[in-house]
């Protein structure tokens, strides 16, 4: 059993405007290439968890709290749901979704607004707050994109992750 303990409830969630806003990350490595060819995609791998409520898998991702920045959040969420810790890189984007299972007074449609990062793993924890519910999965970017539960996070997949990756790391084209 982990000694870390996650965070629950939502006293302390942020809002804006109607939306939860939520913290994760794109947690990343290099050097276990699944594929024979120096293609960016196919030797990063990304690191994905089950979902809870369904088939898929997700990035980490949860609240953001209102006494943390929102790069504290997506750390937090990163050690709480996919036991890993690393250097947490830039900021991808901010991705809209509507929640089904996370509708509250304050939310009562369930938007959410994510702020998604890049994290370069450098630790994975042999135990962690949500590893009896969580199962960590490292994919190459094609089998991530085909595994991912819900369309956005494809989006942050894509037209965040890749192309932030191609912008800060040209000479990594061929790891």
């Amino acid at each position: 059993m982990s000694d870390l303990v996650a965070r629950t409830g939502r006293l302390q969630q942020r809002y804006d405007g109607g939306c939860r806003l939520v913290a994760g990350c794109i947690p990343f490595r290099y050097g276990n290439s699944k594929g024979s060819n120096d293609d960016v995609e196919t030797n990063i791998e990304v690191l994905m968890i089950n979902s809870q409520s369904g088939p898929g898998l997700l990035f980490p991702k949860g609240g953001w709290e209102n006494d943390e920045t929102v790069e504290e959040a997506a750390v937090r969420e990163a050690v709480e749901e996919a036991g890993v810790r690393g250097d947490l890189m830039d900021l991808l984007g901010y991705y809209k979704f509507k929640s089904k299972t996370h509708q509250d007074e304050y939310c009562p449609e369930g938007l959410c607004k994510a702020a998604m990062f890049a994290l370069q793993v450098k630790e994975e924890l042999k135990s962690w707050p949500e590893q009896s519910t969580r199962n960590r999965f490292w994919l190459t970017v094609p089998e991530a994109a085909k595994s991912c539960r819900h369309a956005w996070m494809r989006v942050a997949l894509f037209d965040g992750f890749l192309q932030w990756h191609s912008q800060k790391f040209p000479e990594r084209r061929d790891v």
